[in-house]
């Protein structure tokens, strides 16, 4: 039986101990030992890594009540250990986990709702609530949940007695009656949980909702506390300077600036796109009249576009209008057009030619190909739509 320094101590960086056994398992070794401070994955928190007498841990996990430390090499059975671990890893989880428990105790004291779902990974928490809430009553759990960290409560551990856990009413999402480990903050949460925590809520630091969605007749909450807080701030604000310095614009007033951005970008492509139009007529009025196929080769144009242009080449031709929008080495999108036959009924043998793909009716096909422009014109100068 393998002593949880980490019960005792969640604090614990650095400890001593014996190996009891070493097996071979996937990339490494998993070695037991008669104690340890490293925490295996469990109740939403990941498995801790460090390093065993300077072997690198890439993870602990428990199976059948046997904790596991994953090493690259094999350790002696016997042999003493130094364990130290990840720490800053290791703390980051410790607040975001506390933060959890912080917001997941209002959430249900302050609107009744549980949390059914939560996963800790990376810099982040996400928690599932089956309840919907409100932008407002979002911002009131957060600004609570805010005011427990400032007022630095205790985080008590404890296993209470069997005859006491039945008179307590806690959260879990397991039915429990034996070994139950109790996580208590006053007036904010009791919930049993197998984690490491922080002493006193001051050391989570600033707890920050970073979104909420609805989420399978509830709400997913995403969330991220302490120097993971920080880190999502710090990106933030980087991102806001360099958008204030692109916009000239204070930090402030960003949206409205992207607003007006948005809206000049909507009249400028609006003026571009009557241009491209004009442009287009005056090429297709200069057209010389072709008995056969007409094939034409414009960059920019979108799909709406190139269906315009190949219906105003219709009148110019006798056989096909087919267009052309892109360049070499980047690819295509076309529009073929015909007044009489059927294109949909040669569609797959147009497509094999140009390497592309699309489809359509019989008067009209759109796609994309990835065939070259010599090959283009040698497809579609000598192609003839068969009749209906």
């Amino acid at each position: 039986m393998t002593q949880r320094i980490y019960y005792q101590n969640s604090h614990c960086r650095e400890f001593t101990a014996q190996v009891l056994a070493c097996r071979p398992a996937e990339d490494g070794f998993a070695v037991v030992l008669d104690a340890t401070a490293f925490f295996p994955a469990g109740g939403g928190q990941p498995g801790d890594t460090g390093w065993l007498n300077g072997l690198p841990v890439s993870d602990t996990r428990e199976t059948g009540g046997i904790i596991e430390h994953f090493v690259q090499r094999e350790i002696a059975p016997g042999t003493g250990v130094t364990g130290i671990l990840d720490w800053d890893r290791r703390f980051r989880f410790m607040q975001n986990h506390s933060g959890e428990h912080v917001v997941s105790g209002l959430t249900h004291r302050l609107y009744g709702y549980d949390n059914v779902g939560f996963h800790m990974s990376g810099p982040v928490v996400t928690l599932d609530f089956n309840g919907e809430l409100t932008p407002e009553q979002i911002g009131d759990i957060e600004e609570k949940a805010n005011a427990v960290v400032f007022a630095n409560r205790e985080v008590r551990t404890y296993f209470p007695k069997a005859e006491i856990l039945e008179t307590l009413n806690y959260r879990s999402k397991l039915e429990l009656t034996e070994n139950v480990r109790l996580v208590e903050i006053a007036d904010c949460d009791l919930c049993a949980c197998c984690a490491p925590h922080v002493r006193y809520t001051g050391e989570i630091g600033l707890i920050k909702i970073l979104s909420a969605m609805r989420h399978r007749g509830g709400m997913r909450l995403t969330m991220s506390c302490g120097f993971n807080a920080l880190s999502d701030y710090r990106s933030k604000q980087e991102t806001a300077e360099a958008c204030s310095a692109l916009l000239s614009a204070p930090q402030t007033e960003l949206a409205s600036a992207v607003e007006r951005l948005k809206e000049e970008l909507t009249k400028t492509k609006a003026a571009c796109g009557e241009l491209r139009r004009q442009v287009t007529e005056a090429k297709i009025a200069g057209l010389s009249p072709v008995d056969g196929n007409l094939l034409l080769f414009e960059d920019g144009l979108s799909g709406n576009e190139l269906r315009e242009l190949v219906n105003a080449g219709l009148t110019k031709c006798g056989g096909l209008c087919a267009a052309f929008s892109g360049r070499d080495g980047a690819g295509y999108q076309y529009a073929i057009g015909t007044r009489e036959g059927n294109l949909k009924a040669c569609a797959a043998e147009l497509n094999a030619g140009l390497s592309g793909r699309g489809g359509g009716s019989p008067a009209m096909l759109q796609g994309s190909c990835r065939a070259d422009r010599s090959t283009i014109e040698r497809v579609m100068n000598g192609f003839t739509c068969p009749k209906e």
